[in-house]
């Protein structure tokens, strides 16, 4: 029973969090909420005693928002950051509102589809073809058919292009600034 409350606990967390990110203008409040979906799923994790993946969404995430934070600050002007204002009402909202409920429509529709509740809680036969750690650590190491290895790779060598792009034209911005 705690766990089920610490479930949804951690769901109404992300859940809040994620429509704050989506929703605000302000770019550090954004990724403040960004942050706090990010340490919901880790424990998310943590409830599920995946306590290596929880600490990985902890390490890796918590380090990857610090430096959106300072990417943020460095690469946005101060007269974009303090000139937006947020605004709750209108049709934008409604819009959004009615997504969110389609959308948490077609999560409850495919849950009852497929008889969730009745195999986790009744029977608890999700979980006898449980993957060893072993197929897991080698799936993860390879770069055979369903290896993980050259997506992980592909994905770093993206984000620090990204992050070269990023002092590029903050290198241009402040040589524009400066003349």
């Amino acid at each position: 029973m705690a766990r089920l409350i610490m479930f949804a606990v951690l769901a109404v967390i992300i859940l809040a969090s994620a429509v704050f990110c989506v929703s605000t203008k302000r770019i550090m409040r954004a990724a403040t909420a960004l942050l706090f979906v990010l340490f919901g799923v880790a424990g998310l994790y943590f409830l599920l005693d995946y306590t290596f993946l929880g600490a990985t969404q902890i390490s890796i995430y918590a380090g990857g928002i610090t430096m959106m934070y300072i990417f943020a600050i460095q690469l946005v002007s101060k007269r974009t950051l303090q000139g937006l204002s947020e605004r709750w009402l209108g049709k934008r909202t409604f819009l959004a509102a009615i997504i969110a409920l389609v959308g948490f429509g077609t999560v409850i529709l495919v849950l009852l589809k497929n008889e969730v509740l009745r195999y986790t809680a009744v029977d608890g036969s999700a979980f006898a073809n449980e993957i060893t750690m072993k197929t897991i650590g080698d799936n993860l190491m390879t770069a055979e058919k369903y290896g993980y290895v050259l997506p992980f790779e592909f994905i770093s060598l993206f984000l620090l292009a990204c992050i070269i792009g990023g002092l590029v034209i903050l290198n241009i911005k402040k040589k524009e600034e400066s003349k």
